[in-house]
């Protein structure tokens, strides 16, 4: 089964960020450990990170007219800041792997969606 994974960066602490340099060195290891490991796990497939959710233009279309509004459609806490994909046995495999994503455990979370195969 295929599926996509959508990181919710939350309040987890990102690289050039004051938050990130109140680590310790140890913990940023960490991070960068646990994102190595899971992204040599086999069937998965990274994406990208994606930029600040400030960046974002959400866009609408209302009675025939399309509208923009600058920055996301969800509260900040609840934005996408990356996705991946992995291809597994089963959702557990999946829940497994998410929860090794350092986003789930430091005020994030991952949203697992099964692909659709036509």
């Amino acid at each position: 089964m295929k599926y996509m994974l959508l990181i919710y960066q939350g309040s987890t602490p990102l690289p050039g960020t004051p938050a990130w340099d109140g680590l310790s060195p140890e913990e940023q290891n960490g991070v960068y450990a646990a994102y190595q490991a899971v992204n040599q796990t086999p069937g998965f497939t990274p994406g990208s990170q994606m930029d600040a959710p400030q960046t974002a233009t959400t866009v609408r279309v209302q009675d025939g007219r399309t509208l923009t509004t600058d920055g996301p459609f969800a509260e900040i806490k609840e934005a996408i800041g990356g996705y991946c994909f992995l291809e597994a046995d089963d959702l557990d495999a999946a829940i497994e792997l998410a929860g090794r994503i350092p986003a789930s455990s430091m005020g994030g979370a991952v949203e697992i969606r099964p692909i659709v195969e036509r």
